[in-house]
């Protein structure tokens, strides 16, 4: 039996009812057989500050790396504020590139966003995609997942009810998957 491939996800988005947080519980629940995603909140770390680094990283934040550092692969679903990356992802990134352990280098890692407009969080993707290029991560180029209209295909709980959606979803971590045992 192959080895399972640990995939650590997250958002940008601190919102309760996230469609991006939904995203990516349906990732959990559509993950092929021999991957695990696992859902971490990044609300608990905080900003980025060379002066709270030199007094010593904050635990929450090397707890955050460490588990990268666990994790086969990552995979980001995020919202697009302003044509770009939220804060808080922004955040969590910078944090996991500083130190003398920059766990996000060399990492497989796939995107995904979602929007209630119609381009699905399109220009956050292409905007994060720079980012990761500096960080070093492996991002896959292919499938692109935009998840435009949002608030019509996850219903009242936050459950996905797109077929479509749902199988856009299956093909990046069956995606992610196999580019992930490639880099092993």
């Amino acid at each position: 039996m192959a080895e399972i491939i640990r995939i650590l996800a997250f958002t940008g988005s601190l919102r309760q009812g996230s469609y991006n947080k939904a995203a990516l519980r349906a990732a959990q629940k559509l993950a092929p057989e021999g991957v695990a995603v696992e859902i971490i909140d990044l609300a608990g770390l905080p900003f980025f500050n060379e002066d709270l680094e030199a007094e010593g990283v904050p635990a929450v934040v090397e707890e955050f790396k460490a588990r990268i550092i666990a994790a086969d692969a990552l995979l980001i679903c995020t919202p697009e504020y302003n044509f770009s990356i939220p804060p808080v992802l922004k955040n969590a990134l910078d944090w996991a590139s500083r130190g003398e352990v920059t766990p996000v280098s060399g990492k497989p890692a796939a995107i995904m966003s979602a929007s209630t407009g119609m381009l699905g969080g399109s220009r956050v993707q292409y905007h994060l995609r720079q980012v990761c290029t500096s960080l070093n991560l492996l991002v896959i180029n292919r499938p692109e997942v935009f998840i435009a209209h949002a608030h019509t295909k996850f219903d009242e709980e936050g459950n996905l009810t797109d077929d479509r959606t749902a199988q856009s979803i299956t093909r990046l971590l069956t995606a992610l998957a196999d580019w992930t045992r490639k880099q092993k």
